[in-house]
């Protein structure tokens, strides 16, 4: 069973029926999500509130986020695994974002790294590439600046923030990023944004005009009651 690449997941711009990802947090649900064809599994920082309980995504760390990347490639032969970086695993340093992306890649066995944010943190996307590791990128709602944002709320709504994310989805395909994430941002952004990338966005909350969709597992299948997203439909 051959594995998905990067080259894969490209060819996947542009098509008329949008591509599946989906978070995995341990072996079988990686297994579940494997099997069911989905080209594209994250091993979302959602494991915070998902998997260990807590409130935001921020307060989950390298160690625990490395324990469930290890399960999770274990359990997807075919499916690309992406490994989501933790809050202050690449901020502080080039240095550090290299690090931290080589253990998910070379410990935890995923095959790509996702970070947040665009223009700030190109110099860490474009060394973490230049290392040999993908990279996923992530604009719009950041869940790890929970605190600068108020909460978790709609990103893009002024025409000063829908330029930024502009910017920085461009910055971030600029840098060398393969896809990149879109989440919170009205539909008519998000589709534009899709439109100008050569490289495939993939939305969560973002409306229907992405290339892609992604969503939680423990949402889609209705096991997290605490919040219930109105994109995620059980």
């Amino acid at each position: 069973m051959k594995k998905i690449t990067i080259r894969h997941i490209q060819k996947l711009k542009g098509l008329e029926s949008p591509f599946a990802t989906i978070t995995a947090y341990d072996y079988p649900s990686a297994q579940a999500v494997d099997a069911a064809g989905i080209p594209l599994i994250l091993v979302g920082d959602s494991a915070a509130m998902v998997v260990y309980g807590l409130d935001t995504t921020i307060p989950v760390t390298m160690a625990e986020m490395l324990f469930l990347v290890r399960a999770v490639s274990r359990g997807a032969e075919k499916a690309m695994v992406v490994a989501d970086m933790p809050f202050m695993s690449y901020q502080p340093s080039i240095e550090d974002a290299v690090r931290n992306a080589g253990k998910f890649v070379k410990e935890g066995g995923a095959e790509a790294v996702k970070l947040e944010g665009g223009k700030a943190y190109t110099a860490q996307i474009k060394a973490i590439i230049d290392a040999g590791i993908p990279i996923m990128g992530h604009v719009g709602l950041m869940p790890q600046s929970y605190h600068i944002i108020s909460g978790y709320r709609i990103q893009g709504k002024s025409n000063l923030e829908a330029d930024k994310i502009f910017e920085d989805a461009l910055a971030v395909q600029d840098a060398g990023a393969f896809s990149v994430v879109l989440e919170g941002v009205p539909a008519e952004l998000a589709e534009k944004i899709t439109v100008e990338l050569s490289i495939p966005t993939i939305g969560i909350g973002a409306g229907p005009g992405c290339d892609g969709q992604i969503q939680v597992f423990h949402d889609i299948l209705g096991l997290y009651g605490a919040l219930s997203p109105k994109h995620a439909k059980k």
